[in-house]
């Protein structure tokens, strides 16, 4: 398939949670990952927004190889060799132009491009992708634009993200054509900032356990 999208469920399938994690310092990413994946939560976005982003992706993917780094907030063609080259598993976008869908078909691994409204969500799956993030979830609709939208596109799964935390998550996890959700709540920036990896395994705990909230 030419969106190489055949292994993404094995990605996104794996956890309830995604953590989403913008980080300041890579030094950092090692830890972070290891505790992540010992509390349960075996995938991990590092957004784009850091020039430490890259350095992060390289360094999980190296030293935590059991762990799935994705690279988020992809805006650019360009980006996609450079987290390729880091070593991420998968790319997740925030929103996608029609030019960088098609470029995203030609990507070396698994996309999870992002989309806010059905006219998106159906352009993006008549590209091939019908695994999609669904940003900012909260904002465009949240559960119940999920619920909406499942009976005209039964085919596509979602990805929310956005204004989901501990409290609201499982009332996404239960929706059927959700296949997992994302969130920054499970790595908060002052603990990641404090090297706090107690609370965050504490958290990734909790969110590992809403598999079966709902």
């Amino acid at each position: 398939m030419a969106t190489n999208n055949s292994s993404i469920d094995d990605y996104i399938r794996l956890a309830p949670v995604i953590p989403v994690v913008t980080i300041e310092d890579a030094r950092a990413s090692i830890d972070l990952a290891q505790t992540l994946l010992q509390a349960g939560l075996p995938v991990i976005e590092i957004t784009l927004r850091t020039p430490a982003a890259l350095d992060a992706i390289s360094a999980i993917a190296k030293a935590v190889p059991e762990a799935v780094v994705a690279a988020g907030t992809i805006l650019h063609a360009s980006q996609i060799s450079e987290v390729v080259d880091a070593g991420a598993k998968f790319i997740v976008t925030p929103g996608t132009p029609l030019l960088l869908a098609e470029q995203l078909r030609q990507a070396p691994i698994p996309v999870m491009p992002g989309c806010s409204t059905v006219s998106e969500a159906m352009t993006l799956a008549s590209l091939g992708f019908d695994r999609l993030k669904f940003f900012p979830a909260a904002a465009s609709g949240g559960a119940a634009w999920l619920k909406s939208v499942q009976g005209p596109l039964p085919g596509i799964a979602f990805c929310p993200t956005g204004g989901i935390d501990q409290a609201n998550a499982a009332s996404y996890l239960k929706l059927p054509n959700v296949a997992c959700v994302g969130g920054t709540w499970v790595t908060p920036a002052d603990a990641l900032k404090a090297s706090d990896f107690a609370t965050i395994r504490r958290l990734a705990s909790e969110a590992a356990a809403l598999r079966t909230a709902g």
